[in-house]
């Protein structure tokens, strides 16, 4: 399969015409004989590819304390409980922080207090935050977010993820669609069966279509 991948990728890399900015690599997936209506059917994965997402992730952390201090070593801002509060009183803002961050982590003890304060603006937009356990190492945890890109179908047949960034090489773009394709297949009821084809395209550029 990674022979075929790559051949795919290069054709979507070659193709795509020049342009004045760095262009994203996506996929996007059409599933067929699944009734989305379930929600159990739904796909809905994190999944951290090997070679990086080839852009920028931004992470908020909710945390106290000593987790809060190592978090503000990696994470793009760091809220305490306090700050959760004024978001619960501010509409506004809390879905402007929501649309231009692609992942939170807090606090398992702060959990209970996003769901009261942040749960309607979170849950539909599928950003409820990461619990981070009292064991677990907020900076490793963060850094391993940072090459995570989110898989959710939702209740369509076709969606998308980022997959990695034109200047990145075929080689490690094929390496982030292969693990792709692996937990999907596995995810899915009937496995490549599910799956009535993938494509993968630059941002402006033409989509080709991914052999599975």
């Amino acid at each position: 399969m990674a022979d075929t991948i790559q051949e795919a990728v290069t054709l979507a890399l070659d193709d795509a015409p020049e342009r004045n900015f760095r262009e994203t690599v996506d996929i996007a997936i059409n599933l067929r004989d699944l009734d989305l209506n379930d929600p159990s059917n739904r796909v809905d994965e994190s999944i951290v590819l090997p070679a990086g997402t080839g852009q920028e992730t931004r992470i908020v952390v909710f945390a106290e304390g000593e987790t809060a201090v190592r978090a503000a070593e990696v994470a793009d801002d760091v809220l305490d409980s306090d700050d959760l509060e004024d978001l619960g009183d501010d509409d506004d803002r809390a879905k402007d922080l929501a649309d231009d961050t692609d992942f939170f982590v807090a606090e398992a003890n702060l959990m209970q207090d996003i769901g009261r304060y942040l749960g309607t603006v979170l849950g539909p937009r599928g950003k409820m935050p990461t619990p981070l356990q009292p064991d677990d190492d907020i900076v490793e945890t963060v850094n391993r977010m940072k090459n995570t890109v989110q898989l959710r179908s939702r209740d369509r047949r076709t969606f998308h993820t980022r997959v990695g960034a034109e200047d990145m090489g075929a080689d490690d773009i094929s390496d982030n669609i292969d693990v792709i394709i692996r937990r999907l297949e596995a995810d899915l009821e009937k496995g490549p069966l599910n799956i009535d084809g993938i494509y993968v395209k630059t941002t402006m550029g033409p989509a080709k279509e991914v052999p599975v």
